[in-house]
């Protein structure tokens, strides 16, 4: 690593600690004064916003970035204000810092409670999706931190320009620009260096690919908010709506196929798969949607007169393919869906097509992922759709947060003490 790019990481570090003090103790007011103006200055800039975004599809196009990927960095004017409408959202969630809760009187006399607090200064590792700039920042303006955003190279325009148009907004609020830094060196260094900043980053939130989260996995010395896969599944119970279940599974892997919430594994009841599957699929092959079946499944739909079918393999269950392509599964029960969702899910998200109440409450009970759905698409597995304004990520860890981590995510709780003159005897 050169020492220039070292150098410019520790002053990027040092300003954000610094701003992160302002930030712990900034106003509600104020906060969201700044998300307000930033929203406001969104829509007015949209398309500079476009025009710029174009430069960057554009280089990404000619560097032979897949569909997935330049579909990711794309901004369209239903994106722009998609953002804005988010930082209005936040701007209407109440803000956790400083509120205590569970506050008990002691037998001592003294009074205990917890206190929720910022976590501090948090680091966004990113990969194409220039959104990111603007979810991320509001997030954890309204949560009362300081952020660095590390975006990915072939979007260095966009979010060069999204970070101005934010500055802009906390400088309107007497807010600390330094609250939201881009780091603008393109150079891949410049990451290794920030996983490592333990005495200035508090926790980093990486958003991209496999590799990307498995390289930080491996080198980062900052704790970490992160899932590797999103390899969702839909389970279509014997007890479906045969209708409701066609809905909501189409949905489910079509309505966008980039998106780590996009169902890549449908499991279906062998009771039911005849009546369901042909006419699923059918909808999955006019929309150009390559199906990987097992043999059970692929009997089923070859007796309906199917063809161009993809036998699946072992690497297929394990797969997120991020693409219009499908893993269908025939299974004997729900005990056997669940066993296949834990030996080849993510802990991302999963779901199940039922009206059988006992059935929904033990998918929802025995399913051990960061969000378990009854009857609704896994593409609702958004902060935004959540009512968290936004989300600064996904994760499916158990500690520190799970799931899409919205306002809360980026708090901690401390123990507050109120005393009267009480000593410990």
């Amino acid at each position: 690593m050169s020492t220039e790019i070292q150098a410019l990481m520790q002053n990027i570090g040092q300003r954000a600690r610094s701003a992160s003090r302002a930030m712990a103790r900034a106003s509600s007011e104020q906060k969201n004064q700044a998300l307000l103006h930033i929203a406001k200055l969104v829509r007015q800039k949209a398309s500079e916003i476009e025009k710029v975004n174009a430069v960057d599809v554009e280089r990404a196009r000619a560097n032979g970035q897949d569909a997935a990927f330049v579909d990711r960095l794309t901004m369209t004017p239903k994106t722009i204000e998609t953002m804005a409408l988010g930082l209005e959202q936040i701007v209407s969630l109440e803000d956790p810092i400083g509120k205590i809760s569970a506050l008990k009187r002691q037998a001592s006399g003294i009074e205990i409670g917890q206190m929720r607090v910022p976590l501090g200064v948090i680091g966004i590792i990113y990969e194409s999706r220039p959104n990111v700039t603007i979810d991320a920042a509001a997030l954890c303006l309204k949560s009362g931190n300081a952020v660095i955003l590390r975006g990915g190279s072939e979007a260095i325009d966009s979010n060069t320009l999204l970070a101005q148009i934010i500055q802009e907004g906390l400088s309107a609020a007497g807010l600390p620009k330094d609250a939201v830094q881009v780091v603008t060196t393109t150079d891949r260094s410049a990451v290794g260096e920030m996983i490592t900043m333990t005495q200035y980053i508090d926790v980093i939130v990486p958003r991209g690919g496999k590799g990307l989260i498995a390289r930080l996995m491996a080198e980062a010395r900052v704790p970490m908010i992160k899932h590797l896969d999103g390899i969702c599944h839909t389970y279509i119970d014997a007890d479906a709506d045969i209708a409701m279940a066609i809905k909501v599974c189409d949905n489910a892997k079509t309505q966008r196929y980039a998106p780590c919430n996009a169902m890549e594994t449908l499991l279906v009841n062998q009771k039911i798969a005849s009546k369901v599957l042909p006419d699923l699929c059918k909808i999955y092959q006019d929309k150009g949607v390559e199906l990987r079946v097992d043999s059970s499944t692929r009997s089923t739909l070859e007796s309906a007169g199917f063809q161009n079918l993809v036998d699946a393999t072992e690497e297929d269950w394990q797969t997120e393919y991020l693409a219009p392509i499908l893993s269908i599964k025939t299974v004997a029960d729900m005990d056997k869906a669940m066993n296949h969702i834990e030996r080849y899910g993510s802990k991302h998200t999963d779901a199940i097509i039922t009206n059988n109440k006992t059935q929904a409450d033990r998918f929802l009970r025995e399913v051990d992922s960061a969000s378990v759905m009854v009857n609704a698409s896994t593409r609702f597995a958004d902060g935004f759709e959540y009512g968290l304004g936004a989300e600064i990520g996904i994760s499916n860890d158990k500690l520190h947060a799970r799931g899409p981590v919205g306002l809360d995510g980026l708090t901690s709780l401390k123990y507050v003490v109120m005393g009267h003159g009480e000593i410990r005897t």
